[in-house]
């Protein structure tokens, strides 16, 4: 998995230009829609707040400008530079849905399945690193997959015996988003690649080959699982 930026990495990230690079890279080399998000404020005093003006947003610098940002999206290179040409320091969001869907876990169950996909060796997509939302804790693993696996999530996961809500394992399609690196996002982070894209993944797997490995890993970290691992005698040496 890639490094977190460090302090000077932070801030080369966060340069307006780069922003505006990634984005139109994302539409000409991968042809993925794209769509303008809002973005972090510097109060001056060290704390940040969301571009969008509401105090108490939920989504600091990681939801779209307009409410019909879904119809706007483009994967066009000229409108998306001229969009942040206009506005250098939006974050990069990533319609789900379309070109894929995506598959959200926690990062510990995530790497886990990463692992396990890896001895199986499975062929897989992209991989977004997403920090901590407020309210949560954790940062979270969004795995890029064909569009279609948000829709039949539930019924794959009732296959492998798991009740709907028993998992934290989310699958994001159509009318949601993802938002690409190398957004910063609230005040814990940035969002950044675990597997970039590249010409080895541009072609993405089904959701149905991933879901066995990474419900095996979201069934780990389960409460209950955590307890009855917690509870058993330590081996004798």
């Amino acid at each position: 998995m890639e490094d977190i930026p460090d302090a000077q990495d932070r801030n080369e990230r966060a340069d307006p230009p780069l922003l505006l690079a990634e984005a139109v890279g994302y539409a000409e080399t991968r042809h993925w829609e794209v769509a303008p998000g809002a973005w972090l404020v510097d109060d001056g005093d060290g704390a940040v707040r969301c571009s969008c003006g509401d105090r108490r947003c939920t989504l600091p610098g990681a939801h779209p400008l307009d409410p019909d940002w879904a119809r706007q999206a483009s994967a066009g290179p000229g409108a998306v530079r001229r969009w942040w040409t206009e506005r250098p320091d939006a974050s990069v969001l990533l319609p789900t849905g379309r070109s894929f869907d995506v598959l959200d876990v926690p990062e510990t169950a995530g790497c886990l399945a990463l692992a396990r996909m890896e001895r199986m060796g499975l062929q897989l997509g992209p991989v977004v690193v997403q920090p901590a939302a407020p309210g949560r804790i954790g940062r979270r693993l969004h795995f890029l997959v064909l569009p279609g696996g948000a829709a039949r999530l539930p019924e794959m996961l009732r296959r492998l015996g798991w009740p709907p809500g028993r998992l934290d394992l989310v699958a994001r399609g159509e009318g949601d988003w993802t938002v690409a690196p190398p957004s910063r996002i609230g005040s814990l982070g940035y969002a950044q690649w675990a597997r970039s894209p590249s010409a080895l993944n541009r072609w993405l797997p089904d959701a149905a080959e991933l879901i066995s490995p990474l419900a095996y890993a979201c069934g780990r970290e389960t409460p209950s699982a955590r307890t009855a691992r917690a509870a058993q005698p330590a081996p004798v040496g």
